[in-house]
């Protein structure tokens, strides 16, 4: 305040320019769209002058996570406050979605039904504006992809508390599909129910097999002798609960909303930097952004030292692992695939270098995408 007004004066005086300030963030957002639609007519041009005009539409790739990766880090890193950082970034990514939606929506297909957290992963990656496709399975969501009824898809690949996501990676093993993002989602699990049903009356949990983990030693302090059982979502055990006073779900809040249930209990998981990562699934791979990371499948010779020979690069080179897991080859008893992740994209000429040595020592390398690491 000044102290020349009276408060009721100076309050009118703010909010006049609250309201100025709005009209130019609404004039500066649509002359933001309008650049949008102008890329969008480049790229179309492009497609046609290239002489296949009759799936131009259909091929054109508007969504670049390389770019969207530095925008976002951009607004970050010149963020003066008062915003946190995260929220303006959020801000952003919604701007972006809008003006994506212009150029030509994206479908993205996720473990659905509707109130996944699955969901909730794309939409913090994607925006709101995206076109979501609910899909059955982790198998079905790297179907619509690959078929082009979706143009990215969503899936779990790992929890901080429980590791890896193990269905995930059977799919990256026999897909062709790229990873071209991730996404990290704190994971706040409640137990779910209808506002009529009797707590006494609840004979069943239901939940993901990965959230029943999650949450385990909560629900045997509090729910001893109640049957938990696994279904194919937190989404599905949501809309279960809905139809059946008997059942309680374990599920998110975008669950609890979807499906008009109440909360029995909240904040459940047994850890409360419970996360839970997710990736991007594309038919294209994402180019440097300047900050990014690779995964790949490797398969050794079944002789000693042959996962030494395969590390041994990574730290000469001082390339910081991320994550290593295995996986059963089923193609031979007893031997393994391992899943790699490192920071780095396989195009710097490093990173290639070392790619190239590993194949060298190995019966297969598969490249699954390199990618920006999670911003927001």
């Amino acid at each position: 305040m000044t102290g020349t007004l009276p408060p009721e004066a100076e309050l009118q005086r703010i909010r006049a320019d609250i309201d100025a300030i709005d009209r130019q963030i609404q004039d500066l957002l649509n002359r933001r769209a309008v650049c949008a639609q102008q890329v969008a007519e480049v790229k179309r041009a492009e497609l046609l002058a290239s002489g296949d005009s009759g799936t131009a539409e259909s091929r054109m790739n508007f969504y670049r996570p390389e770019r969207e990766a530095q925008v976002l880090r951009a607004v970050m890193e010149r963020n003066p406050g008062p915003l946190p950082a995260g929220e303006v970034a959020h801000i952003f990514r919604e701007i972006m979605s809008a003006c994506l939606a212009l150029e030509r929506p994206v479908r993205v297909a996720f473990l659905g039904p509707e109130g996944t957290f699955s969901q909730a992963a794309a939409l913090k990656h994607f925006g709101h504006s995206v076109v979501g496709q609910p899909a059955p399975g982790i198998g079905d969501v790297f179907e619509a992809v690959d078929s082009g009824d979706a143009d990215y898809g969503v899936v779990p690949v790992e929890n901080s508390t429980e590791g890896m996501v193990t269905h995930t990676l059977d799919n990256f093993i026999r897909s062709h599909l790229k990873i071209c993002g991730e996404v990290e989602l704190p994971i706040r699990l409640h137990l779910l129910a209808l506002p009529s049903c009797e707590p006494g009356g609840i004979r069943r949990i239901c939940a993901h097999q990965q959230a029943l983990a999650q949450c385990r030693g909560w629900l045997e302090r509090h729910w001893p002798g109640v049957e938990q059982a696994a279904v194919s979502s937190n989404g599905e055990a949501a809309r279960l609960a809905a139809q059946d006073p008997s059942i309680a779900a374990v599920a998110g809040d975008m669950a609890r909303e979807g499906h008009g249930l109440c909360s029995l209990a909240s904040n459940i998981q047994d850890y409360s930097d419970n996360t839970t990562r997710f990736l991007v699934i594309g038919r294209e791979g994402a180019k440097p952004s300047g900050r990014d990371k690779t995964s790949i499948i490797v398969s050794t010779h079944n002789r000693p030292g042959a996962l030494f020979r395969v590390l041994e690069p990574f730290q000469r080179e001082q390339l910081m692992l991320t994550r290593i897991d295995t996986r059963p080859s089923r193609t031979e008893t007893w031997t393994y695939l391992f899943f790699i992740e490192f920071e780095g994209h396989q195009d710097e000429p490093r990173i290639a270098a070392v790619l190239e040595e590993i194949r060298e020592q190995t019966v297969m390398v598969k490249i699954l995408g390199s990618y920006p690491q999670a911003v927001i």
